[in-house]
């Protein structure tokens, strides 16, 4: 099945590839000297690759002009604002590219930067919600990034696999990093549904517990069943056929910037971001860092069978994916990758 997925994915890529190389080199060459601009929907560390093509440059070494915006308001914003055409490319979540098909709207990942979750489930030390008795949750106010975020759907798995009514609980938007965890230190919420930095700068900061871990493998298949891949480059399917060559190019800056996260220490990662992007000190940022390298992939490509995940938790409680045939060949394509790691390989003698 998932070999079938695969190569539906790369026909219809290849397609429309072809089919946008027909209307003239000429205008796609045109249109590849316009900036491109590319949102981001959080500073949460699933997101660090993009962070890092960013601060070193990778787009402008890779001949590719940006325009960069940082909603900083959680992932569905960006997606908001591709679907209304006031961004190119969002850095968002896979799981909205299958929201968007029940929606009919063709929104596609073209990298995948984050092959797991990456999120916890984090309350203070004096908290009553014990995961063991799924009941104690009932009248816990949860923070999350934003309504419709990824941070949203492990909560409401959690209670769909627990058959507890959403409306038992309170969710309330809280974005991430260092402002998501002062919203569990000053008690606004009882619960903090999050990503690294905030999953190490709460346990580092004393402010409270890590009660379910979905960043390992382990983790996650215990959460969800399996991975569950996260962080995507995304775009409308029209970019992708209008401007193959920047899509490429973005695909390219961003393996290089995969490379980077692996071949260097959390703290030399750390040393070439702005401070804008650092939650907390530098250090502790470094250990963020380290406790999430295995969250990422190496070249941007994307793993069938790990799709079916965010389709099936999805499926739980999202009705309008529960009642459409979803075709996850067409929420991905692994064409720009494999175009860009064919031209960042040396041809052999």
């Amino acid at each position: 099945m998932y070999k079938q997925i695969f190569k539906t994915a790369l026909v219809a890529a290849t397609l429309a590839l072809a089919a946008c190389g027909k209307g003239g080199a000429e205008g796609a060459s045109a249109a590849d000297n316009e900036p491109v601009r590319i949102s981001v929907g959080s500073y949460n560390l699933n997101n660090l690759p993009f962070f890092i093509a960013d601060a070193n440059g990778y787009f402008d070494q890779v001949g590719l002009k940006v325009q960069t915006e940082n909603f900083a308001q959680g992932g569905s914003k960006v997606l908001q604002a591709l679907v209304a055409n006031s961004t190119d490319v969002a850095v968002g979540f896979y799981d909205h590219t299958i929201q968007m098909q029940a929606k009919r709207k063709d929104v596609v990942g073209f990298v995948l930067l984050s092959r797991n979750s990456g999120l916890v489930l984090a309350g203070r030390e004096d908290g009553t919600f014990d995961p063991a008795k799924p009941e104690t949750i009932k009248g816990q106010k949860v923070g999350i990034t934003a309504p419709g975020s990824s941070s949203d759907f492990f909560v409401r798995h959690f209670l769909a696999q627990h058959d507890i009514p959403v409306d038992s609980i309170a969710l309330i938007g809280v974005g991430s990093g260092a402002a998501a965890v002062a919203a569990l230190e000053q008690g606004k919420i009882d619960l903090l549904v999050n990503y690294d930095p905030a999953a190490t700068l709460i346990t580092e900061r004393k402010v409270g517990r890590i009660i379910i871990d979905a960043r390992s493998d382990e983790g996650a298949r215990q959460v969800y069943g399996g991975l569950y891949p996260t962080s995507v480059m995304y775009a409308n399917r029209s970019f992708l056929e209008k401007r193959p060559e920047a899509a490429e190019k973005i695909a390219r800056a961003q393996q290089m910037a995969l490379r980077f996260i692996a071949d260097n220490s959390a703290e030399d990662i750390v040393a070439v971001l702005p401070d804008a992007y650092v939650s907390g000190d530098r250090k502790t940022y470094a250990h963020a860092v380290e406790n999430a390298r295995a969250i990422f992939t190496t070249d941007g490509h994307f793993t069938p069978a790990d799709l079916e995940t965010p389709l099936k938790v999805l499926r739980e409680f999202n009705k309008d994916v529960a009642n459409t045939d979803i075709d996850l060949s067409r929420t991905f394509t692994n064409t720009f990758v494999e175009r860009a790691s064919a031209a960042s390989t040396p041809a052999q003698p």
